[in-house]
């Protein structure tokens, strides 16, 4: 009873750190024109990701920026970090375009809404401390593989090509056909030329708002030259009144597959945005499980006003905090600039070309890519390399959730192999310091001791029956246990078979050094209890020695030994 009303307690006071805290906003009243500055600096940024992610998703370009305005205010409340920003990404279009060519752009919405659940979940659970275990490898490969997918999506609106939905690679081979057959060069001189301004003018000048300055002067050439050029289309000047009324539930069961992607992906976007911007700071700290608190309320809420689901963004994070950021202000100004300019703007917005945001996209999945943490990687070790790799085609070839899966699921088979071969089964010296030469002899011929280091698990546990029931042929085996760092059901099963085994064989087992925690499996597979009432269990190993001497003395060994050392002395005698 006890111990439930202390997990109870456990748990409300985990819930309660969920929730925002009063100094959640003091950085405010002291930089509060600093934070202000830099909202203002990261909302320039948003503006044409946002709309080039809400058009990439399905959904239409001002559902990104619904979405950047809605889900980034209620993020910025209550996240778990002070200097997150939240909003469309290039990893949920990815995810959501089939969702949108298979179903319908409402069940993206439906989908963005399950992730939210899901999300909530997660942080009350407490799961979020366990994303910092997703290996380096696999992030890179990820991110790689978004940004490689985000490219070949944008090729028909490179190439001014309508293409039905279907798999990526598939679309971007359409779009290729379709251009040769009738080419629309006014499209790609559009998007190649903003993406080129911006790749260019990154690496001159990185501190000027170069997307926005190119998305503008691409679109007032385009409306001034009438080049023809697909637009964005008209965007509401609000959003629309919070809603359920896309719930279908008889959708849902088809789109969960969907929702669980979503949901992991923002997960650990969001959580490695947050950490990546901690890194960048000297006092700044996220709360993971907060962090997903406030991305799930976000996502309950963002489809409710026909917004595409929403994550943390490192790149507009890193913006963040690069202009000077201290507290959760510049993330909450970023939003209400972007709503000030949906309602002043939007006749403005609308004439965006369709190309000039396919430009945007493209630049950043070009710099989305480390070339150097991946050259890195490459040349680390072949199982990284393997990975990162691996996790990339997946990604590109089949979908986000495959690549993670199986990224991890890769780095965890090379991981326990490592582990696995850090067992070892080492012969030991036997200490006969005070017995006779010949006793000594008698002693190593009869007895050998085993030290048993590292993990005995299910991945090693094969290999170390073999190479145990390779002894020759003696009276006693004594296993030193006492260096022995994990011992799983199936290390104990394999250790009961060698034992059992060994024993067939007229050998016996003495074990010494057994840890508690270890002879807990043994003792529930009953191994122990033969052993501990024949006087096999030892503390030490001299002390299990000392024992196995007294078992060849009882079988008469050592008697023989000194009527032989006598009957060669009588023979001697002159």
């Amino acid at each position: 009873m006890t111990a439930v009303r202390a997990t109870t307690t456990a748990r409300i006071r985990h819930i309660r750190q969920l929730l925002p805290d009063r100094a959640d906003f003091a950085p405010a009243r002291r930089h509060w024109h600093t934070d202000l500055l830099a909202g203002a600096t990261v909302a320039v940024v948003a503006l044409p990701l946002a709309l080039g992610f809400g058009m990439a998703s399905g959904l239409g370009a001002a559902a990104g920026l619904v979405s950047s305005i809605v889900a980034g205010a209620l993020a910025a409340i209550l996240g778990g970090s002070n200097l997150q920003i939240t909003g469309p990404t290039g990893t949920m279009a990815v995810v959501l375009v089939p969702v949108a060519a298979a179903h319908s752009p409402g069940a993206v919405l439906i989908v963005g809404f399950l992730a939210g659940i899901g999300l909530v979940a997660l942080a009350v659970t407490g799961a979020g401390r366990y994303v910092r275990y997703v290996p380096v490898p696999v992030v890179e490969g990820f991110t790689a593989g978004v940004a490689v997918v985000m490219i070949l999506q944008q090729v028909p609106a490179v190439l001014g090509v309508h293409v039905s939905g279907g798999r990526v690679v598939g679309g971007a081979w359409e779009a290729v056909r379709g251009f040769a057959a009738d080419p629309d060069w006014a499209a790609v001189g559009v998007s190649t030329g903003v993406a080129a301004v911006i790749l260019l003018g990154f690496r001159l000048r990185p501190v000027i708002p170069l997307p926005l300055i190119a998305v503008t002067i691409a679109t007032f050439a385009t409306w001034y030259l009438s080049a023809g050029v697909d637009v964005i289309g008209a965007l509401p000047s609000t959003p629309p009144a919070p809603s359920l009324d896309f719930l279908d539930l008889g959708e849902v069961p088809d789109l969960a597959a969907a929702a669980v992607a979503i949901c992991a992906l923002c997960a650990l976007e969001s959580l490695l945005s947050a950490t990546v911007a901690d890194n960048m700071t000297v006092d700044q700290h996220h709360h993971p499980d907060r962090e997903l608190f406030g991305q799930g309320v976000a996502n309950l809420v963002a489809p409710m006003v026909g917004a595409m689901p929403a994550s943390g963004a490192l790149a507009r994070t890193a913006v963040n905090v690069r202009a000077g950021a201290a507290g959760r202000l510049a993330s909450l100004s970023h939003a209400a600039i972007l709503a000030l300019i949906m309602l002043t703007l939007a006749p403005v917005v609308a004439h965006v070309p369709l190309a000039a945001l396919a430009g945007v996209l493209i630049a950043t999945s070009v710099r989305m890519i480390e070339v150097s943490s991946l050259l890195a990687l490459a040349r680390s070790t072949r199982a990284d390399a393997a990975v990162m790799a691996i996790t990339l085609a997946a990604a590109v070839l089949f979908n986000l959730v495959w690549a993670v899966a199986v990224g991890i699921a890769l780095a965890g088979m090379l991981a326990l192999g490592r582990i696995s071969r850090a067992t070892s089964v080492e012969r030991e010296p036997i200490d006969t310091g005070d017995h006779h030469d010949e006793e000594a002899a008698l002693l190593h011929e009869h007895i050998v001791a085993y030290r048993l280091e590292g993990p005995l698990f299910f991945a090693a546990a094969h290999r170390f029956l073999l190479q145990l029931l390779e002894v020759a042929d003696v009276r006693v085996v004594v296993l030193r246990m006492s260096r022995v760092s994990t011992l799983d059901a199936s290390g104990a099963l394999v250790l009961a078979d060698a034992i059992k085994r060994l024993e067939h064989r007229g050998i016996a087992v003495y074990l010494s050094g057994l840890e508690p925690i270890h002879a807990r499996p043994l003792k529930a597979l009953g191994v122990l209890e033969p052993l501990w009432q024949q006087g096999r269990l030892f503390e030490h190993t001299g002390e299990a020695i000392e024992a196995a001497r007294q078992r060849l003395k009882a079988d008469g060994l050592l008697e023989q030994l000194e009527a032989e050392r006598a009957a060669q002395g009588e023979a001697e005698r002159p």
